[in-house]
């Protein structure tokens, strides 16, 4: 059993262990009391558990069924009581519904073809030819997953284009910025925060 800030969890093979890029989003998490979050990929869980204690409910996703398992025995062993797991790809377990902070530490990584093994866990990192496939799928669906003034953080890295993203959701009608950054031996990690602003 490991153990993040309190929070006792267990990993499975098949599923993304908790590395600096999690700690980096739980860590720098933008959340009020009354918010209900999403959190998209949630692996283990741990960012779910975190963000679940400071806010009023959290459902969180994910694309591996291994994953979901996992997230369900940590939930249940911190006696985390808000938070709803559903199994699906980006934003198809929750169509239809709203959120006040969405979260989605990103596959971000550049991948080639050659490098893909094809299991469960590579949906975790494996970002497409460019890093942005699946960044890009969920920036297209964001808007109509959130609330006014609604939030969301997501993780990425610099070889995926971290401009791209700010301009994309500027575009979007968010104001954005990057909240945190983690610098590594061939890459930077960033927190990308967004806010929907106000329409009126």
């Amino acid at each position: 059993m490991l153990d993040y800030k309190g929070i006792h969890y267990k990993t499975y093979p098949e599923v993304y262990e908790p590395a600096e890029d999690t700690f980096l989003l739980a860590e720098n998490l933008q959340v009020e009391r009354r918010h209900r979050v999403l959190e998209i990929g949630t692996g283990t869980g741990i960012v779910a558990i975190t963000v679940s204690r400071q806010c009023r409910t959290v459902v969180a996703t994910d694309i591996n069924p291994h994953a979901i398992k996992c997230a369900t025995h940590n939930i249940i062993n911190n006696k985390t009581y808000n938070v709803e797991l559903k199994e699906g790809d980006l934003f198809e377990p929750v169509v239809g519904e709203k959120f006040d902070l969405i979260l989605f530490n990103t596959p971000y990584l550049p991948t080639s073809e050659d490098e893909r093994v094809h299991d469960e866990l590579e949906a975790a990192w494996d970002g497409g030819s460019d890093g942005r496939e699946v960044i890009d799928r969920f920036l297209d669906e964001l808007i109509d997953y959130l609330n006014p003034e609604g939030r969301v953080q997501l993780v990425q890295s610099s070889l995926s284009d971290i401009d791209k993203t700010l301009d994309k959701l500027e575009k979007m009608g968010l104001d954005t910025c990057v909240t945190a950054r983690e610098k590594h031996f061939f890459e930077e990690v960033v927190v990308i925060t967004g806010i929907l602003r106000d329409s009126n």
